[in-house]
């Protein structure tokens, strides 16, 4: 979708809206660990996100694969940097082409800095001289077909010392433009000014502000220096005693982009658009000391965040077994031809694909998993790592590489009584009968719906307290139970291999919606992950230690089981164990 529709949705609603910029990381872990911030962020309700280009294309390829899997994967609506330094028309037509087959509509045209080293801005031959030229080349290639976005500079560009000459030229390059996006400032007045004077320029399309906060004493000095950002005598006081102190000096940089953005909004600006250099707390703190919350339409269409992409626009429905592990499904399906749409239908059905065989990686290094999970050596240890990990004392488990969700609250202690007991839980959701969708933790989807789920739990567990488990459930008529084995033996109480939906809506004006179901075909092809993470979680101790024995031997012996209680209103799911 193009960034101005989501901006006039936001403006025709009276409300405050905002957006995150992101860099492409140095490093492959670096990208990893950018892609779980970005999805953590998303509940934060942005209404895009954009990811920066570097100079002629040195991360070309690393900036459309991030545009790709944020918008794909994570369903992040997404604005992807393209500058004219050293890209000849070949190389800006390779990334146009290749943000167009990703499903991308939105492009921030910049003319962009000198490469590193060298210090005066050259054209490159076939390239384009400026941002205006590069918007134009778009417009006569691609009609339409993108939102083109351009950047402003309330203080005016830094290489050209005529105020007037620059801001004649930034309204010029408005007239083809769709948006547009300030460089960093801290001088709100001198912003509010600025903004004043470009619409007595007749300039009307959305100006969203560049907030940039601060993170460290250093980097603000050279984040400044390098944008020759006027920075006000009273923030440069306010920070002088405090410089040396890291956590001061973050907090201070939280309030500060508070009183700025209190300060536009007080002018009648409601767009802000936060440079993260990807850090997540401080813009977290800023948005809930504003009380910025996003719409639930907007930070949960669904209960799982719903691809951006264009051969998945109409996807409503998921196995909830990829629950914890989004990436591995959307790249595990990204060769079908066909999704799911209202309901799962028949897995097994030639449109929807072969939920295949994609790879299984820890999100963690080495020293990272040894410092969470230590080194068990018998299954009472296994066992207090999960219950650890349900009283949030560790951040991840090899299937979960985030905290339990809010709506987990309810059955926190259920979850860590049965850990303790030897089942090892690694997916869950509480029952839910009716809940509102605008419900701040249950709630999903478009305004006015009621919401619905079953209580579900998945576990790994052993033969013999599987046994015990089977017999309790042939005597609850409401529940049903898959259990398999690394190798495939498979036990169950039902007689369908059709899905079962687990979560479920009413909205107005439409059909009912199931986006998460438990399906058996789906379950099967689950297990090889849910088990092959068990030995990745081994191959970080030595072969023969006994930590990686005890593991291989849960990996080869026990069950992976999941469990609905499909009675929502009256069944008690925990009275099983």
């Amino acid at each position: 979708m193009k960034i101005t529709k989501k901006i006039q949705r936001a403006l025709d609603e009276g409300r405050c809206f905002w957006s995150f910029e992101y860099f492409p990381p140095k490093t492959d872990i670096g990208v990893c660990n950018l892609y779980d911030r970005m999805e953590r962020m998303y509940m934060l309700g942005p209404e895009f996100i954009d990811v920066t280009w570097g100079a002629g294309g040195s991360s070309a390829e690393l900036t459309l694969q991030i545009c790709t899997t944020a918008q794909a994967v994570y369903g992040l609506e997404t604005c992807m940097h393209l500058t004219c330094t050293n890209m000849p028309r070949e190389k800006v037509d390779e990334a146009l082409n290749g943000a167009k087959a990703a499903g991308i509509q939105n492009i921030l045209a910049l003319r962009g800095d000198p490469p590193r080293g060298q210090i005066n801005w050259t054209k490159v031959d076939s390239g384009f001289s400026n941002a205006i030229d590069l918007v134009k080349y778009i417009r006569e290639q691609y009609g339409d077909y993108f939102c083109i976005g351009v950047a402003g500079y309330p203080e005016g560009h830094a290489e050209n010392n005529d105020f007037g000459q620059d801001f004649k030229y930034f309204v010029e390059k408005t007239k083809i433009a769709d948006y547009v996006v300030t460089q960093l400032f801290y001088d709100v007045d001198l912003y509010l000014k600025w903004v004043e004077q470009v619409r007595e320029a007749g300039v009307t399309c959305p100006i969203l502000p560049g907030i940039m906060p601060i993170q460290s004493y250093g980097g603000f000095k050279r984040m400044t220096t390098l944008c020759k950002t006027k920075v006000p005598a009273f923030i440069l006081k306010e920070l002088e005693p405090i410089k040396d102190d890291d956590k001061a000096v973050k907090e201070y940089g939280v309030s500060l982009a508070m009183s700025m953005c209190n300060k536009i909004k007080a002018a009648g600006g409601l767009g802000f658009h936060f440079c993260c250099l990807n850090l997540e707390k401080s813009v977290r703190l800023i948005l809930e000391g504003l009380e910025f919350v996003a719409p639930i339409e907007v930070a949960k269409p669904l209960p799982w965040s719903p691809s951006l992409a264009r051969n998945r626009e109409k996807e409503t429905v998921r196995p909830i077994f990829w629950k914890n592990r989004t990436r591995s499904y959307i790249l595990r399906t990204e060769s079908w031809d066909d999704f799911p749409n209202g309901r799962w239908g028949d897995s097994r059905s030639p449109a929807y694909g072969d939920i295949g065989c994609y790879g299984v990686s820890l999100k963690y290094t080495e020293e990272e998993a040894l410092a969470m999970w230590g080194s068990p050596i018998t299954v009472a240890d296994i066992c207090n790592v999960f219950v650890s990990f349900c009283k949030n004392e560790l951040s991840g488990l090899p299937w979960c590489d985030q905290p339990l969700t809010s709506e987990t609250t309810n059955i926190r202690n259920q979850l860590i009584s049965i850990n303790d007991r030897g089942f090892l839980t690694i997916n869950s959701q509480p029952a839910v009968d009716g809940a509102l969708s605008s419900h701040p933790v249950y709630g999903w989807g478009p305004k006015n719906g009621v919401v619905y789920q079953k209580s579900y739990l998945e576990f790994f567990v052993s033969p013999a307290e599987l046994d015990t488990l089977i017999r309790k459930i042939s005597d609850a008529p409401t529940v049903t139970f898959h259990a398999v084995s690394k190798d495939g033996d498979l036990k169950t109480n039902t007689q369908s291999d059709g899905p079962n939906a687990v979560t479920w809506g009413v909205f107005p004006g439409q059909e009912i919606v199931q986006p998460t179901v438990v399906d058996p075909v789906s379950f099967m092809a689950w297990k090889d992950k849910a088990f092959d993470l068990w030995n990745k979680w081994a191959s970080i101790y030595k072969d023969d230690s006994p930590t990686a024995k005890l593991i291989r031997k849960l990996t080869d012996t026990w069950f992976l089981v999941n469990i609905v209680e499909n009675d929502y209103r009256n069944g008690n799911i925990f009275s099983l164990f």
